[in-house]
């Protein structure tokens, strides 16, 4: 009876070490309690985002695009960010950090009490209409090492949406101006541009005005009338 118990409990005092290896293994290679990914190891799920091959879509500069934006449509695209954030004063923090007057604060500190990852508290700065433009664009290409999964939203149209609905919920810094259009004609390529007085132009024009010079010959047609006033002028 004694050996067959001994057996049994070494055989789970066994199992146990080995599960406790284990557990440590896995809690070393997967970082699991720093909420953060281990180098060269990508997440298997990413909240849906609108990236496109080849970086965000070219189009009017920011400041056009703030001038028209719509925080009614923004609104409908923050949808896809509520999985993770809240926006309303005093929200509470989820996955993401409540984003109530976010814009203009500081990057990376805005939320009290929000574990922010490292790259972003590194970043510096704040969260100009700029800056949250290129996070909204790509989270990761603006802060390498974000705990932020989603992808980025490739539409500048809606980056400039979202922001502005963004910015109705505790105000923002004053918008970029938009980029003057440039002139059709500029420069040298302005039609007559670089091109001098035409030579013999003002000449010519001198010419027209005062008749012919007096040593030109009278053409011969109008000789002879010439000739006859003369004669009368010395009657």
């Amino acid at each position: 009876m004694d050996d067959r118990f001994n057996t049994a409990a070494g055989w789970v005092l066994g199992a146990a070490i080995v599960a406790l290896g284990a557990s440590i293994a896995s809690g070393m290679f997967f970082h699991a309690d720093s909420g953060e990914l281990p180098e060269g190891v990508e997440p298997g799920y990413f909240i849906e985002g609108e990236a496109e091959e080849g970086g965000a879509d070219s189009g009017p500069d920011l400041g056009t695009l703030l001038a028209s934006a719509d925080a009614a449509a923004g609104e409908k695209v923050f949808a896809k960010c509520t999985a993770c954030h809240t926006i309303d004063q005093g929200g509470a923090n989820g996955i993401g950090p409540n984003l109530y007057g976010v814009m203009g604060k500081p990057i990376g500190s805005h939320a009290a009490g929000f574990a922010y990852s490292s790259a972003l508290k590194d970043k510096g700065g704040s969260w100009t209409w700029e800056a949250m433009d290129e996070w909204l664009t790509s989270p990761r290409g603006f802060a390498n090492g974000t705990k932020m999964s989603f992808a980025g939203l490739g539409k500048p149209e809606d980056r400039a949406n979202v922001m502005e609905f963004m910015a109705s919920y505790g105000g923002a810094p004053a918008k970029p101006e938009p980029v003057a259009p440039e002139a059709e004609y500029a420069g040298e390529d302005a039609p007559g541009a670089g091109q001098g007085p035409v030579e013999g132009a003002e000449a010519g024009a001198a010419e027209s005005a005062t008749g012919m010079s007096a040593d030109q010959p009278v053409p011969a047609a109008n000789a002879a009338t010439n000739t006859d006033a003369a004669t009368k002028v010395d009657e």
